[in-house]
């Protein structure tokens, strides 16, 4: 009788792996970049083409590996990183299963050039669908650089399942820039299509990095946030309450350094923004996690993006906590500073013209306007008009207390006939000025009454500003 189980032969078994394993481009770099890192590199280069359909490339200056180690790690399974089943708990680098290599190598042609500092050269290895086809030589610096090309080239249904080339390099550019912002003081260089998407040097902190990466306007919105509770630490960034906006959002999470991803995490910090934001609005938040070894799994997807914490709801009131803590403190408030680029918006609803001219009993300031005529004034007496100029005939010096002849135009602007032409007033500036000089005038004579805003502006003055 025959029999219908059959084992597998390893390039399909590797190819079924690569499907959990490498799910698209990004997921080929983010399996590289940390084996890089986790071989205590200090820069990571990665290039791609066509957003890594057509080639990628990452090396570092890492520790390297020799020729036996370069061979060994094209096995399943093979790893530096654990050896029995407790390393699991708390392991502390980024890779431990050792199925990446194997599995990338299985979809495409595969290169690996490594050298580990001892001896005279090198080894490249070079890999054609896993299988090895050269073993040779090589000079080179200390660390690792893997090529891949032609990704999915022997597996056309998942190769026709990836997206566009732009969609693919944003895919791999968000996956550099979280492993980037998990390890600040190593420096990061993207590439595509010979194009440098993120030059990112060595930083303090994850704020410098920040900064790096979206600008010095965004991170100086952000304000820092911690809390420790029994060996459970959180800190990081969150954005002000004022600087939040709808729509996308940066949200990244970290648990003992390893990225992740976490829906309700996130809740809980926008349960920590709760009454300070108004529905909809989404801030930035960059928050990392210090938590015991054995209270977080996180062998529980095969991308190693998502985690499992053995006491989720003390980890969501310790997250929901330091959000709420860091918004009660002063650096929250919201400043008059403006971000480059981004102008404030003109207020709306002011009305038609009104008190333009202040009445303040000095003639000689009314002498540059041409007064209202006894025969011009209307029912209203309100000497605001939309009729013409009187030309060619000399006006008399202005009575004490008589208004000039006013127009207004498209709701903006005031037009005041005068002796020698016409002044142009913009009526949102001279309400300003108006306003201004009331506050002026109430300061001097003592101060009025005040209201504490629901967010007070936090204003920064200088040693010269406070002595004026």
């Amino acid at each position: 009788m025959s029999r219908t189980i059959r084992i597998l032969p390893d390039t399909v078994a590797n190819q079924i792996a690569a499907g959990e394993a490498v799910e698209r481009p990004a997921s080929a770099v983010k399996e590289l970049t940390e084996n890089a890192l986790d071989a205590n590199a200090s820069r990571v280069e990665v290039a791609i083409e066509r957003g890594g359909k057509r080639r990628i490339r990452v090396s570092d200056d890492g520790i390297g590996m020799g020729r036996e180690d370069a061979l060994l790690c094209l096995d399943r399974h093979a790893t530096s990183k654990i050896q029995v089943a407790e390393d699991l708990t708390g392991v502390p680098t980024f890779g431990f299963r050792g199925e990446a290599i194997p599995s990338i190598a299985a979809v495409s042609r595969m290169s690996i050039e490594t050298w580990n500092g001892r001896g005279e050269v090198g080894t490249r290895v070079q890999l054609n669908a896993g299988g090895i086809s050269e073993v040779s030589d090589v000079a080179r610096r200390r660390g690792t650089t893997v090529e891949v090309g032609n990704l999915f080239y022997n597996a056309p249904v998942r190769a026709r399942f990836l997206k566009s080339v732009s969609a693919e390099t944003r895919a791999v550019n968000e996956i550099v820039t979280a492993l980037s912002l998990a390890n600040p003081r190593v420096s990061f260089v993207l590439t595509s299509d010979d194009r440098v998407l993120l030059d990112l040097p060595t930083a303090e902190g994850p704020a410098v990095r920040i900064a790096q990466v979206w600008g010095s306007e965004h991170a100086s919105a952000l304000i820092p946030t911690s809390r420790d509770e029994d060996g459970f630490i959180v800190a990081g960034l969150i954005q002000r309450p004022d600087a939040a906006r709808p729509g996308f959002r940066r949200s990244h999470l970290f648990v003992n350094g390893r990225p992740f991803r976490s829906p309700a995490l996130v809740r809980a910090v926008e349960r920590g923004y709760r009454t300070t934001i108004p529905q909809g609005v989404r801030p930035w938040l960059f928050l990392y996690l210090e938590v015991p070894g054995d209270q977080v799994d996180v062998n529980v997807h095969p991308a190693k993006s998502e985690v499992r914490f053995r006491e989720q709801n003390r980890v969501e009131g310790l997250i929901e906590g330091a959000v709420r803590s860091a918004l009660d403190d002063e650096a929250s408030a919201a400043t008059f500073d403006q971000p480059r680029g981004e102008l404030p918006s003109a207020p709306h609803g002011i009305g038609k013209l009104e008190h333009v001219v202040k009445d303040t009993g000095t003639d000689s300031q009314m002498a540059l306007f041409v007064p209202i005529a006894s025969e011009d004034r209307g029912p209203d007496q309100s000497g605001v008009e939309g009729g013409s100029t009187r030309g060619g005939r000399a006006q008399p010096l202005p009575e004490p207390g008589a208004r000039p002849r006013l127009w207004q135009m498209l709701d903006t602007y005031v037009l005041a006939e005068t002796r020698d032409g016409i002044l142009i007033v913009d009526q949102h500036a001279a309400h300003e000025r108006i306003l201004f000089q009331r506050l002026m005038d109430g300061f001097e004579s003592g101060g009025q009454e005040s209201q504490r805003l629901l967010f007070p502006l936090t204003l920064k003055l200088t040693a010269p500003e406070v002595a004026m």
